[in-house]
């Protein structure tokens, strides 16, 4: 008897994408950009895609936000990875199947990329402290030569 589960690869979801910046011209062309980049990735198609006019923002009036809601379905769970890491959207929704069953080798694969994402993010994070602990001692530097310490 042949289990009933639908044996699927494919997979559609809603990414939502917001944006703040001005001028609100600039956030609509971001947020098409990006809807172009993602179409353009290996496994991915975007099917459908709405990119909403930008308001301004509720406690910044100096500022725009907008945001796009993009579907696109992925010929795997790991291309859906890829578009989180790469991407980061606000908000994900996998709209089908209702059941996605994932080998030792797709786990293996997302959970790899998370910490090569990881190990990058964090060799970004040591260089900008090691950066910023320089520019603190040339500051503390120059303040103690403008007041006559040196």
């Amino acid at each position: 008897m042949k289990n009933k589960i639908e044996e699927t690869k494919e997979i559609k979801a809603v990414l939502i994408f917001e944006v703040i910046g001005r001028p609100p011209e600039h956030l609509v062309e971001t947020l098409n950009d990006i809807i172009k980049k993602i179409d353009g990735e290996k496994g991915v198609s975007v099917k459908e895609k709405k990119v909403n006019e930008p308001v301004f923002m509720k406690d910044q009036k100096e500022f725009y936000t907008s945001f796009a809601e993009v579907e696109v379905e992925v010929e795997e769970v790991l291309y859906l990875a890829m578009l989180m890491f790469k991407y980061m959207p606000a908000h994900v929704e996998i709209i089908s199947p209702e059941l996605i069953t994932l080998e030792n080798n797709g786990w293996n694969e997302i959970l790899n990329e998370l910490i090569r994402r990881l190990h990058g993010y964090d060799e970004i994070a040591r260089v900008v402290k090691i950066e910023k602990d320089i520019l603190e001692k040339k500051l503390k530097g120059l303040v103690g030569e403008k007041g006559g310490e040196k």
